[in-house]
């Protein structure tokens, strides 16, 4: 981290910080603490929590597996755990496997850094029938996340996916992507498998508001795109309010233009087509049993990104349904949560002793924060993740400053807690052997790629646990 990346600080003294979760969101948070000591001519000891047996959070299980311009992020997280300031403690569940006020106990500080792992819900009628799915469970198996089944079907030609953001572009993208073209990425080989045997011809991507209101990024949309022999299948009557021209900033100048190209793009024949619509907002899935078909209300803008019904309705015909209308927090247990936002109650990453975070009257709890989604809700990218750790990193500092936080109240080594209760826990040295076993995997593969990635849980723990090193 450069200087600007750190939060300006006194004398911090010597710190024991626990995070809780592995992604992004606790990685940059514990390299920025980290830096701020270290300029104060303090120290600080750090103790970071995964559920899961590897670290780097949705990085890992939350991108689809032909995005390789994640591995710079993933190369950047690496060097921050690899510098060994910071002890990684995975297959760790707080809340289960060890609760969190025994970390306040042990601990001058905890920073909760869980992220958003759930969908959003879409309350329409036959949103619950067979063959209707969450994206956020659909993302999780592609990316062979080891809490997921191994199998999923595909066995029907047509297929929506509901959203305008990212995570629908990478579901439709994969839904629609040959399984050969993805034989060079890391994917597992269930996964793989799964996508040789799909039966998809045509995915609907739906959005409620129209193209100059989509929150994509240019480079998922111009990945869209490039597909090979998919078809892009847009429509002349959703473009009423999309000039590249008018468009608010550069990003979404260059969305509507590669849009506006696609509607003069001649159909190749090809043996997928992907269709873009715009202004449909969900009414009803429909089926006797199973899906069949969702209902749409047609919309119509009315300014400031705003759209309106117009009481015309369309039904079209699918065999599978994909909700990716945004993510949503899941509670930690002990920690205040917020149901309506869907996150750890907080105020500028204070924990708030309260259901909600808005209750003015609440007070904080001492040496409790948050960041990341799980702080502030499912929005933003990378980047956002790191100012969003800044700004709570800031607030621990100042509070440790003002002698606002006590001191451990329980000696001894968290290990010796987890290795009495049998928790079968990895660490980075068991990460750096998963890894090389993966990459070996990989090499040797039918389909050279970078790695492969090992799936079952316990496959995981046990290659990791056997480079274990207290």
């Amino acid at each position: 981290m450069t200087a600007s990346s750190t939060v300006p600080t006194s004398d911090l003294g010597n710190l024991r910080v626990a995070i809780v979760g592995a992604g992004p969101a606790g990685i940059y948070a514990g390299n920025i603490l980290t830096n701020s000591v270290a300029e104060a001519g303090g120290s600080v000891s750090i103790d970071l929590f995964e559920s899961l047996p590897a670290p780097y959070g949705l990085i890992r299980y939350g991108v689809a597996p032909d995005h390789p311009r994640i591995k710079g992020i993933v190369n950047s997280l690496h060097e921050m755990l690899d510098a060994g300031t910071t002890r990684f403690i995975g297959n760790v569940e707080v809340g289960r496997d060890i609760a969190l006020d025994e970390l306040q106990e042990r601990y001058d500080a905890v920073i909760i850094a869980t992220g958003a792992i759930r969908d959003a819900a879409l309350d329409i009628p036959g949103i619950d029938l067979p063959g209707s799915y969450g994206a956020a469970d659909f993302v999780a198996w592609f990316d062979g996340h080891p809490d997921v089944p191994t199998e999923w079907t595909l066995d029907q030609p047509e297929v929506a996916v509901i959203g305008n953001g990212n995570v629908a572009l990478d579901v439709a993208r994969v839904l629609a992507k040959h399984a050969v073209d993805l034989r060079s990425t890391e994917i597992a080989d269930n996964v793989l498998a799964g996508l040789e045997a799909s039966a998809v011809t045509d995915v609907h991507v739906f959005g409620r508001r129209g193209p100059a209101d989509i929150k994509f990024t240019p480079i998922e949309l111009r990945e869209l795109g490039e597909v090979p022999n998919v078809d892009i299948v847009v429509h002349d009557e959703d473009f009423v309010d999309a000039d590249p021209a008018n468009a608010a900033n550069n990003q979404l100048k260059v969305m509507l233009r590669v849009l506006n190209s696609w509607r003069t793009r001649e159909a190749t024949g090809a043996g997928r087509r992907l269709h873009l619509h715009f202004y449909h907002s969900p009414v009803e899935v429909l089926g006797d049993g199973k899906v069949e078909g969702i209902r749409f209300e047609r919309t119509e803008p009315i300014g400031d990104g705003r759209v309106r019904g117009t009481g015309e309705f369309r039904e079209i015909a699918v065999q599978q349904v994909y909700r990716a209308v945004g993510y949503y927090g899941t509670p930690v247990v002990g920690a205040p949560f917020d149901e309506r936002a869907g996150v750890v109650s907080n105020v500028e990453g204070r924990v708030k002793d309260a259901a909600r975070t808005d209750d003015a009257e609440a007070p904080a709890i001492p040496g409790l924060y948050a960041t990341g989604w799980i702080k502030r809700g499912p929005v933003g990218l990378i980047g956002h993740t790191k100012s969003d750790a800044m700004e709570t990193i800031a607030h621990l500092v100042a509070d440790v400053e003002a002698g606002r936080l006590s001191a451990p109240a329980v000696d001894g080594d968290v290990l010796d807690v987890l290795d009495e209760r049998e928790v079968a826990y990895t660490t980075w040295d068991g990460w750096l052997a998963l890894d090389a076993h993966e990459r070996d995997l990989g090499a040797n593969h039918l389909h050279t790629r970078e790695r492969v990635k090992v799936v079952p849980r316990d496959e995981q723990v046990g290659i990791s646990r056997g480079a274990l090193v207290r």
